[in-house]
């Protein structure tokens, strides 16, 4: 365990921490700040369950989510340095099966595509493949993967995914001949000193110190824990668990480039090269930056400039140049927050869906190393969750407002009920059970819902596990013979996670089903 240098931590930070937990209802809070070489801080806040009041420490274990994408791009790293691949290789070189929709990005597409956001992939395409936890394989995901539309020019511009990890997980099993876990284990987290970490929840010890997720279902009212899940089918995206106290020694490895310490002949030992390591840091894909924050109190935040790397967010803060990555999981969000130029790293794990949260203790630590004026971070994500909140009840009510509940469904709830096939996910069922229709999701069991109708032929999925507030619209159109033609879905909320990519999914009844 590091030894924490109390004089160096933001003297504000204790009570900056206990007001975010208070105002975003966050059971638990973990912080790491490592600054020229040493671990200032590693800490935990409250409880990583709510149920037992076990405390957070600096060892707890979260779900670090997407942050994982910055290990998966140091594994391609390592593997290039190893000679076994480049970042400019064609996917097909290395896995012959590989498709997408469009058979010039098959061609084209290099191993670095896979980590930069710019397939041309629409936000969150294909996340329903694993999210939440599927049954597919990795190898069936990335099968899967060429039916999968595209919704822009390849490279035309930035879209968040994480499908595309999938195929760098199979790229490094393919290449390394060991599993994703394995090799990010033996390559990463040994050599960097990870002893704490994992990848996915189901290698954590039995009574391990790790936290648990916490939900509020609708968005509101109490806190529900939320059961772990694991990502075996895409690691590479957002598999990892880890505590601050690894995660500020990843930290500190990433601000050393790459250096891990000195061999005995006095030569660096590396985990990466350093061309490697100014690879992984070089923004790739420029993103749009918004004319105006969110609200008016987040205007200090707003960067100049903003892009994403190697398995890196790359943006600035008041002149100085971040490299970033946040991450969201079922129940647990955080970021970790590196500033070169001043030689410091900052990771905020919390166990709580509020992304407010780690934003407002991210800023307020960085504020104190940049010597910045003081801003009530706090109260300025209080205001832009509000105005959030705020927007999405409008959104429902206008579709409360639109809604007519004189009308009646076209068809007996008998004849919608039906296998529906989509052509990357694959077939969602409906049955008639009781006096209800029940949808389920072939190959993600927490995908079970009833519907409820909405008006016309629109029905309200509310799935059955109330955590996973992603609640949708379920439309049918029908035919000229009045038969159900095909079934399209959207989220009721607009703050349904985007990876419930509801909306990608074009859903038609097999044949003698309907």
């Amino acid at each position: 365990m590091f030894s924490p240098v109390a004089l160096a931590t933001p003297p504000a930070l204790d009570e900056v921490v206990e007001r975010t937990r208070e105002t975003f209802d966050v059971p638990g809070i973990a912080i790491a700040i490592v600054k020229d070489g040493e671990v200032v801080m590693a800490r935990g806040f409250g409880e990583r369950d709510q149920r037992t009041g076990a405390a957070v420490d600096a060892q707890t274990r979260f779900a670090i989510a997407s942050q994982t994408k910055a290990f998966t791009s140091a594994a391609l790293s390592i593997l290039a340095d190893d000679g076994k691949l480049g970042l400019d290789d064609r996917v097909i070189d290395h896995l012959p099966g590989f498709r997408m929709s469009d058979p010039y990005v098959t061609r084209e597409m290099r191993v670095r595509d896979l980590l930069t956001h710019r397939s041309g992939l629409a936000l969150g395409a294909g996340d329903l493949l694993f999210w939440p936890a599927s049954e597919h394989s990795t190898e069936e995901i990335v099968r899967r993967l060429a039916h999968v539309p595209l919704a822009t020019s390849f490279r035309a511009d930035y879209a968040y995914d994480n499908v595309l990890y999938a195929v760098a997980q199979r790229l490094i099993e393919t290449v390394s001949g060991q599993s994703y876990g394995d090799f990010v284990r033996e390559r990463i987290f040994v050599p960097v000193g990870m002893d704490g970490a994992v990848v996915n929840s189901d290698h954590l010890p039995e009574g391990a110190n790790a936290a648990t997720g916490h939900a509020k279902p609708g968005f509101a009212g109490e806190l529900v824990t939320v059961p772990p899940m694991t990502w075996s089918n895409n690691q590479a995206a957002g598999g990892i668990y880890a505590s601050v106290d690894d995660l500020a020694r990843w930290m500190q490895v990433q601000l050393d480039g790459g250096v891990l310490g000195k061999n005995e002949d006095g030569s660096e030992r590396r985990l990466f090269s350093a061309a490697r390591h100014r690879g992984m840091w070089e923004l790739v894909t420029p993103i749009r930056i918004p004319a105006e924050p969110a609200v008016p109190e987040l205007a200090p935040a707003l960067p100049q400039f903003a892009g994403y790397g190697e398995g890196w967010s790359i943006s600035d803060y008041r002149g100085h140049r971040l490299v970033w990555h946040t991450g969201g999981w079922p129940g647990m969000v955080s970021r970790v927050t590196l500033v070169p130029q001043l030689d410091l790293g900052i990771v905020v794990l919390t166990n709580q869906e509020a992304g407010a949260a780690f934003q407002a203790v991210t800023l307020e630590a960085l504020d104190h190393y940049l010597q910045a004026p003081d801003t009530d971070w706090v109260a300025a994500y209080a205001a832009a969750v509000a105005k959030s909140r705020k927007k999405a009840d409008e959104t429902w009510e206008k579709h409360q407002a639109a809604r007519d509940r004189r009308t009646r469904p076209s068809l007996p709830l008998e004849e919608y009920a039906a296998t529906y096939r989509d052509a990357w996910y694959g077939d969602v069922t409906l049955s008639v059970e009781g006096r209800k229709l029940v949808m389920r999701f072939a190959h993600t069991p927490a995908l079970v819902g009833t519907l409820e109708h909405w008006q016309h032929d629109t029905f309200l999925v509310r799935w059955h596990d109330r955590a996973l507030n992603a609640d949708a619209f379920a439309s049918f159109a029908l035919d000229p013979d009045g038969k159900v033609r095909e079934l399209r879905m959207q989220a009721a909320s607009s703050l349904t996670d985007f990876s419930f990519d509801f909306h990608h999914l074009r859903l038609l009844p097999q044949a003698g089903d309907n």
